[in-house]
């Protein structure tokens, strides 16, 4: 029987590239999965059902919590792994994953969410808000990080993009072509709802590239309902900020989330996101979706049919861009969305990953 070996960076919450490996793992049920740090607490019963083995970043003091920290050792413990034996190696790469050494005749197949952020297109991003200890070392430890980066691309077969925004990052930064197989979505789990409100709704989590902040200005301009969710470090001036229009909570259970979703007026997505599952679910609620038009969310949303765009990350750009989609929401049909989150279905997955994968 031949062997595979799924490689993902860390698991430590459940996220989108979490749910890929879940799939994964149903595509390969024999597989073997590795990682950095593993946390099986914050896990989902899937991946804690399969055995995880860990680089010895895990054995690192408070690599559960600080794993980033270590994000130079992580280069040489992939390279330390042992995947003799292994017929088919899957990396899955946002933190470092693909830097794995594959025996020679195995195939090596890499699902990119994204090369990875702090290397390269958000690097002076993360270096304004890093501790001043962390800056100064910054330059020379990624310089050399990147190096290190670039030189591990080619030991990938084939790359997999999760949107075209990834894959043409995955060009510039690693001068190979990629397929693109978007992450599964279950979106069977989201159904339409004939009580729809006036509410709008922005789900996420409130850190700065998210750009909480330009929806929470321009609700509190316009005074338009506006129900937000999410927590970080942005929550609690987003709070103070808010209008009587605009209601903040930190978490919805998955049966109230499936609500907001469906009887939302439409939900906001301000992020310039590499894929985006969020428009997704809404979509799959029968509910439009008014977008940044950058990013993955141009392969989700179909401008004029399951939502609009606007072009600037500014309160004045999405207030005027509600006015747009207000204008165009007589001609929604709910059924077009939810038709069209059908595209992203884990189904479909199953069916890119096996083309990308090729003859196994």
């Amino acid at each position: 029987m031949k062997r595979v070996a799924i490689i993902h960076y860390w698991l430590v919450g459940m996220r989108g590239g979490e749910r890929v490996i879940e799939r994964l793992l149903h595509l390969f049920p024999d597989a073997d999965l590795f990682t950095h740090v593993y946390a099986p607490e914050a896990m989902s019963s899937v991946i804690r059902a399969r055995p995880v083995k860990t680089t010895f970043i895990q054995k690192l003091p408070g690599a559960a919590r600080h794993y980033q920290k270590y994000l130079p050792l992580m280069p040489m413990a992939l390279e330390e792994l042992d995947l003799r034996g292994y017929d088919l190696v899957i990396s899955s790469e946002s933190g470092p994953a693909k830097g794995v050494i594959a025996a020679p005749d195995a195939r090596h197949v890499c699902y990119c969410h994204s090369p990875m952020r702090y290397l390269w297109d958000h690097y002076h991003d993360y270096k304004v808000s890093a501790g001043r200890v962390a800056r100064m070392a910054m330059p020379l430890m990624f310089h050399g990080l990147r190096q290190w980066d670039v030189t591990s691309a080619a030991r990938v077969d084939q790359f997999v993009a999760n949107s075209s925004f990834i894959q043409k990052r995955i060009q510039r930064a690693w001068r190979r072509d990629s397929l693109v197989v978007h992450p599964p979505v279950s979106v069977d789990l989201f159904k339409p709802r004939s009580d729809v409100t006036d509410r709008y709704l922005w789900v996420g989590q409130m850190t700065p590239y998210k750009r909480a902040d330009i929806a929470l200005e321009a609700f509190n301009r316009s005074g338009l309902p506006l129900l937000m969710v999410g927590e970080g470090e942005m929550a609690a001036d987003l709070r103070k900020r808010a209008k009587p229009n605009v209601t903040i909570m930190s978490k919805l259970n998955f049966d109230q989330l499936r609500e907001a979703y469906a009887t939302c007026r439409a939900l906001v997505f301000t992020a310039e996101e590499d894929f985006g599952i969020v428009p997704v679910e809404a979509m799959a609620s029968g509910r439009p979706v008014l977008a940044y038009g950058r990013g993955g969310a141009l392969d989700s949303i179909v401008a004029n049919e399951t939502g609009q765009f606007f072009g600037e990350q500014t309160p004045e750009s999405l207030m005027e861009a509600v006015e747009r989609l207000e204008a165009w929401m007589p001609h929604f049909d709910p059924d077009v969305a939810v038709e069209r989150a059908r595209f992203f279905a884990p189904e479909r997955f199953d069916e890119g990953m096996r083309a990308a994968i090729g003859q196994f």
